[in-house]
């Protein structure tokens, strides 16, 4: 006790704050690596930190549920969206928007071609219906994603085929981790490949060159037939070995699985037309 009363606030802190780690590690099975003192949280920040986990994993523990709607205060504020008009829709949903972050709740999207308008009456006709947990922490943001209520596959395969197939392979890092990729895949003449053997010939490939460079990608087509769905596309490229130059100009294409026991969107072919891996 005496040495307690002897410490400064800064170590009364972190003394609380390894109770509070050990709490968490014991009780919920929590993990914390050693960090470097030089980036070393305040003791204040991770004080708070902690004690809003700890108060999470209470709140969480007691399996209430509420709606969003109830969760925001249930505002009267907030028109119909058809009782709005065109002009005025943007403000609408701006002034929904904030009021959903002051109360902790953020709505975003990534589809671009979704308006104002959905998003509007997406989150006062679905999202306020919505159930979930019954926890309020003080900076505490719940985010919802309207993609995830309203998935366009051919929007988001499209752009997965842009993002993790084609820009990829023709970045010059190094590709160290998949994202969406199936057990096995076609590249090109390869097939049956592992994740790890793909990533080996398309770094391979890379090393081959003293540098890669993707000047233009364009995504042309994307069909869709039950759990089959072919994504199409031209590139333009170069790379540089010694003081050769290379480029290419051509199509590729890059096909996807839907496995209906995970729920989601596989590549399984990426196909790069003019180019030996």
């Amino acid at each position: 006790m005496e040495d307690f009363e002897n410490m400064s606030e800064e170590e009364r802190l972190k003394a609380e704050n390894d109770f509070l780690k050990m709490k968490l590690m014991l009780e919920k099975g929590a993990t914390f690596e050693k960090t470097d003192p030089e980036v070393e949280l305040p003791a204040d920040f991770e004080n708070k930190f902690l004690k809003n986990i700890l108060e999470f994993e209470k709140q969480f523990d007691q399996h209430k549920t509420t709606t969003v709607f109830d969760k925001i205060g249930r505002p009267a504020q907030f028109k119909p969206v058809n009782d709005i008009p065109d002009e005025a829709i943007e403000d609408e949903w701006l002034a929904l928007y904030n009021y959903l972050i002051e109360h902790g709740i953020e709505v975003s999207v990534n589809n671009p071609a979704v308006t104002s308008r959905e998003l509007y009456r997406f989150t006062t006709e679905d999202l306020f219906e919505y159930e979930t947990d019954d926890v309020t922490i003080p900076g505490m943001v719940s985010g919802f994603v309207y993609d995830d209520f309203y998935p366009d596959y051919e929007f988001e395969n499209s752009r997965a085929a842009l993002e993790d197939g084609i820009k990829i392979i023709f970045s010059r890092q190094p590709v160290e981790t998949l994202h969406g990729y199936a057990n096995k895949i076609t590249l090109n003449d390869h097939k049956d490949l592992s994740e790890e053997k793909f990533k080996l010939i398309i770094n391979r490939f890379k090393d081959a060159f003293e540098d890669i460079i993707l000047n233009a990608t364009t995504v042309e087509q994307c069909v869709i037939e039950e759990t089959a769905c072919t994504v199409k596309g031209t590139y333009s490229a170069t790379a540089t070995l010694v003081n050769e130059t290379i480029n290419w100009n051509d199509e590729w294409s890059v096909i996807f699985h839907f496995d209906d026991n995970l729920g989601y969107w596989e590549i399984v072919t990426v196909l790069i037309q003019n180019i030996r891996f």
